[in-house]
């Protein structure tokens, strides 16, 4: 294998997925349900037309700046029940694809969720909003205070 191989070199910091971990006071069947139903979700992430927990199933919603929307087109691609779902995330007329990954682990009446957004170097870095900081502080919003506050109220 040769050093310029992908698995073999190191990644930049913009190939780094971005990753956040929160434990909250919930157990993992009331944040599975949280991160699956769409009648929960729009309480704390986004409002879905339609949301189904199952590979294949495609998703679309709109968010960004107050300046600009974008329509974000998902589709997921795993599913282990209670423990971990993945879907891809693009946009509309433009190119690139990352993936979404919650994965949960159970401690006792408490859930930690990590979750990771892997590709966001794919997307074009002439396009701010599209910026890896910015998906930081979206992130940070949504999984340490959204769903912590939905969860646990």
């Amino acid at each position: 294998m040769d050093g310029k191989s992908r698995s073999a070199k190191k990644l930049t910091a913009m190939e780094q997925p971005f990753i956040i971990e929160r434990t909250y006071n919930a157990p993992a069947a009331l944040v599975w349900k949280a991160i699956t139903n769409k009648e929960d979700m729009k309480h704390w992430y986004f409002d879905l037309k339609e949301f189904r927990p199952e590979p294949g199933f495609e998703f679309q919603f709109e968010g960004g700046p107050p300046e600009k929307s974008y329509l974000h087109l998902c589709k997921i691609t795993e599913v282990v029940p209670e423990k971990k779902i993945t879907y891809s995330w693009r946009y509309d007329g433009y190119e690139g694809i990352s993936f979404v990954t919650f994965e949960l682990f159970a401690e006792g009446n408490k859930t930690t969720v990590k979750l990771t957004h892997a590709g966001l170097e794919t997307f074009p870095a002439s396009n701010p909003d599209l910026a890896k900081e910015n998906f930081a502080t979206g992130w940070n919003h949504i999984i340490g205070i959204s769903l912590k506050e939905y969860l646990e109220k």
